[in-house]
């Protein structure tokens, strides 16, 4: 057989190597394992923090909160209300064992009808005593009577006056001593001093209550109500940012109980003195948007605003970090991690939302590649780098 040519000799060893290098190309993709990425999760983000001047946090308290208990000492015999309930204002929600001062009581509205019953008598007295004065008036000057007869007269009608004015006053002692123990009666009726809502109970029925005692087994207050309709947010804020405070100026509520809802609200009122030991200064806010589910004690974040937020920036924005969002053929895209591979998926850019920019194509919760590198494209396979 004749030898080949030169040049076809050279052109196979060109094919040889060139099939040996896409070998050894394809050997190393094999070997090569997926690329380390650092990832970030799509949240939702609000226009409002482009107008926070201030974050601060806090909790919701009642400015009205009152815990009720008896003036009287006593075994509670009655409670009418439980954790929950709600009051009206001078409604009876417990009683104090009262049979004593209700005796008392008894007893000193007798006594007002025995004074009573005394004037009646001395008022009789005293008629008849003016009668026969009068009568001695009549025969002293014919000298039908003595001199003697007459004083004698005379001193029974002054004694008989007297004793009026005595039985008046015993009325008057006896009707205040009547009221005294109505107060003391009184006193065993716990009433809510405005409309609330029981926040806790302290006792139960067959407790004794000392209001004003520190003895054991006793309770000093029945319930604690407060009045719903007054509910604020109290925030410490550190006396360096309290000069970006002032009173009516704007925030909104985020409540940690309530992730979805954010409240408008106002400054209320900064209370004027510092803290030492925290160097804060307390700031009250009032809801300007109120929710039945907010409840005292609730913990809350607290952005103060430079302008209130308008309503079509209430709505939440789906955002990411910039960081995340790369360009492919002139297009801004972003890399989802899925199964362990990047997906691109392309979005659309919108404004900037504090830290973060607004994008459509994904939703909040996606895992995206933070800072994609040029050699990453779709499909390629992806690791979490662990920080």
């Amino acid at each position: 057989m004749a030898p080949a040519p030169r040049g076809r000799r050279r052109w196979l060893r060109y094919a040889a190597i060139a099939v040996v290098v896409l070998a050894v190309i394809g050997i190393g993709a094999r070997l090569a394992g997926p690329q380390a990425v650092e990832v970030v999760t799509v949240s939702s983000a609000y226009p409002s923090q482009n107008y926070t001047l201030l974050n601060a946090t806090g909790y919701v308290v009642p400015q009205r909160k009152a815990a009720l208990a008896s003036k009287a000492q006593g075994r509670l015999e009655w409670l009418g209300v439980l954790e929950g309930s709600r009051v009206k204002k001078d409604e009876i929600i417990a009683r104090i064992e009262s049979r004593d001062v209700e005796a008392s009581l008894a007893q000193a509205r007798a006594q007002v009808q025995v004074a009573q019953a005394n004037l009646q008598l001395q008022q009789a007295e005293l008629r008849d005593a003016e009668v026969n004065l009068r009568r001695s008036e009549t025969l002293l000057a014919p000298k039908a009577i003595s001199v003697q007869q007459y004083d004698a007269d005379l001193a029974r009608y002054n004694k008989a006056r007297a004793s009026i004015n005595n039985s008046q006053a015993s009325i008057t002692s006896a009707q205040a001593n009547a009221r005294s123990a109505e107060v003391s009666v009184e006193q065993t009726v716990i009433r809510a001093p405005f409309d609330g809502v029981v926040l806790i109970k302290h006792a139960n029925v067959g407790d004794n209550i000392t209001p004003f005692s520190a003895a054991s087994d006793t309770k000093g207050a029945v319930v604690t109500i407060a009045d719903m309709e007054t509910l604020e947010v109290e925030a410490d804020v550190s006396e360096s940012n309290i000069a970006r405070i002032i009173v009516d100026q704007p925030v909104e509520l985020l409540l940690d109980a309530l992730p979805d809802l954010r409240m408008a609200g106002r400054v209320s009122r900064i209370v004027p003195t510092v803290d030492r030991s925290k160097a804060t200064v307390l700031v009250k806010v009032r809801f300007v948007d109120r929710d039945p589910r907010v409840l005292p004690d609730m913990s809350a974040k607290i952005a103060f605003l430079s302008k209130p937020v308008p309503p079509e920036d209430r709505k939440a924005l789906v955002a990411v970090q910039p960081a995340a969002i790369a360009e492919r053929d002139g297009k801004p895209v972003v890399f989802q991690v899925v199964d362990g591979k990047a997906r691109q998926v392309p979005v659309t850019k919108g404004a900037r939302v504090g830290e973060l920019v607004a994008v459509q194509g994904v939703k909040p919760g996606d895992t995206l590649v933070l800072a994609p590198a040029d050699k990453l494209s779709d499909g390629s396979k992806v690791t979490v780098a662990k920080k």
